[in-house]
Formats: structure tokens, sequence, C-alpha cells
């Protein structure tokens, strides 16, 4: 059992959801499933065209709040419009395509017992129609102020997160409108830099990996949203270039190597070459991929690499 502050602490829950009636249900009811039963669900509907507020008006359940968006936004605009009604003492994202193990806010809850951790995050399961593997199995990242480790490796996944709110009010704002794709990234970078992340070294939430998602379908628009976030922090922050000037180096280098892989398998050879040499070229990969630009028609090998992207990460 938990303690009894943390068996009085309201958890919200935030559910964004576009066109979402595939898989709401399933995930509505990880949420009702779970042990911890002292949380609001916040289903923020972002316009859309399907049946999801029918599968919403199915449950009966006064802690299920629903938001009809007045406009269509990206994904991070939407996160940042629904952030307001967030009222609880902790704060979790479930998307509408990803799910929880009944048990999950039970377990992560007792890790904000240190009132300097901030964020709580767990293993995932990342699953498909006939396969499913775990995120970090017997390996774990660091925990702690892991802010620099975040910014060169970021390692998690946003269906685990758990938010200490008081950590949360502390920042100019919650999720950026101006990011869609790396809102998640953002926000916890933001509260790593100013709390603790701690781990729960189990499985409690499964991420689902499908083609429609935004994952896949703009996988590029992660690195370029991530530049743009370099150079955000570097201007609302003077000190920031200078105390994570080797973290940014590595962020740049991967964001590069990235985009020119991107580019390469769109047949942009020379875009590709262009972002390739702005990293080191201190590793075979980004050397083969410098060679890979002089090759003519390499781009489809590298297009046919990235249709096997999700067959290849449930091995």
């Amino acid at each position: 059992m938990i303690s009894e502050l943390e068996d009085s602490a309201l958890v919200s829950i935030l559910m964004n959801c576009y066109n979402c009636e595939r898989y709401l249900e399933e995930a509505i009811q990880s949420v009702l499933n779970q042990t911890y039963q002292n949380w609001e669900l916040i289903l923020w509907d972002n316009q859309s065209k399907d049946s999801s507020s029918k599968v919403y008006k199915k449950f009966n359940d006064t802690r299920l709040k629903y938001f009809f968006s007045d406009k269509h936004t990206d994904l991070g605009g939407a996160r940042a419009k629904a952030f307001k009604y967030l009222k609880g003492d902790y704060v979790a994202v479930l998307d509408s395509d990803d799910l929880w193990f009944p048990d999950k806010l039970e377990k992560q809850l007792k890790l904000f017992s240190n009132p300097e951790v901030g964020i709580v995050i767990s293993d995932t399961l990342f699953f498909d129609k006939s396969n499913e593997r775990p995120l970090y199995g017997k390996t774990f990242p660091p925990e702690g102020y892991v802010f620099k480790e975040l910014l060169t490796r970021y390692f998690v996944s946003l269906e685990t997160v758990v938010f200490r709110k008081k950590f949360l009010d502390k920042l100019d704002y919650g999720f950026d409108p101006e990011f869609s794709f790396i809102a998640d990234f953002d926000l916890v970078l933001r509260v790593a830099r100013i709390s603790k992340l701690a781990i729960c070294k189990e499985i409690l939430a499964k991420w689902r990996v499908h083609q429609e998602s935004d994952s896949w379908k703009s996988s590029i628009s992660f690195s370029i949203e991530k530049e743009n976030w370099i150079k955000k922090q570097i201007k609302i922050d003077d000190k920031f270039a200078k105390d994570f000037e080797k973290e940014i180096k590595a962020l740049h280098n991967k964001n590069y190597l990235l985009i020119a892989i991107y580019s390469l398998s769109l047949g942009f050879r020379k875009k590709a070459l262009r972002y390739i040499l702005k990293t080191n070229l201190s590793n075979f990969f980004q050397i083969a991929v410098l060679v890979l630009c002089f090759i003519p028609f390499s781009g489809y090998f590298l297009s046919y690499m990235q249709k096997r992207r999700i067959r290849r990460l449930m091995r």
C-alpha cells in the first residue's frame, strides 16, 4: 500500500485524441483498471472526425473529463491547450494508442517519497500485432539529476512518465506549443534540470508501434525541432551554450546525421552531404553515410532500410 499522503493525492492524466477511435477504448480501460483510483482523465479531442466521442461516452465515470478543442492544432499545441486543465498533485500522460498496466500509478507514486524527485518513469513494452520487447530490459538508464544525460541520450518514453506538479508549476509554461514532435522531450528536459528523475524498474506500460504514428511518419521532424529547441534554449538562457557545450555538440551530431540519412533516402544527395559534413565524422556510420552521398541511387537502399524500421525495432 502507498502512504496516506500519496493515497490522497490526485493524479491528472492527459490523453490527447485525434481520430483515435481504433485504440481509445482500450487505452481508457487501462486507466480505469488502475489499482490507484484517485485520478482524473483529461481527454482532449483535437477535433476528431471519427467516432472518438462516442467511444468516450461508453464510460460512465465522473473522473473522465472530455474537452473538444475549438480548433485543430498539431500535437504540441493540443498538449499545451489541455495543460491548464490538469489540476492534480501529479501529472501523467497516456496517448490514446498506448496502454498502462494496472499497478502503474500505485508503484510509481511510491518513488515520490523523495521530495527532490520531480519525474518518475518505468520500463515499457514496445509492441505491435505479433511482437513485443522492453525498452530497457536489464539495463536501466541513470537516475538522479540527469539533465545532461537526457540531452545527449534521451531515454524517456512518454507513456511511463509521472511528474510532480509542484515542479511543473515552477516552469514558465507547461507543454510548449512551439514544438509538436518534441513537446514531451522539451517538458521532461526542463523539469529534469530542476529536479531528480527516479525509475521504477518494472514494465508498467506499453507503447504501440504502428505506421500511423507520428513517430514513424515524420521521424525527420524530431531532429529539426531539436535543432530549433537548442536555438531557443540559447536565446532564453545566456549560460546554456557554455554550461552544456559538450552535450549540445553531441545532440547536434545526432540531429545532423539523422537529417542527412533522411535527405539521402529521398535522393537529395547534396543536402545530405551538407548535413553529414556538419557532424564530427568520428565513427564508421557517419563515414558510411558520407560515402553514400557520392553513390548514385544510394537513397533507394536507405529508403528500404527506413521502411523496415518497425520490424527491426521489434526484434
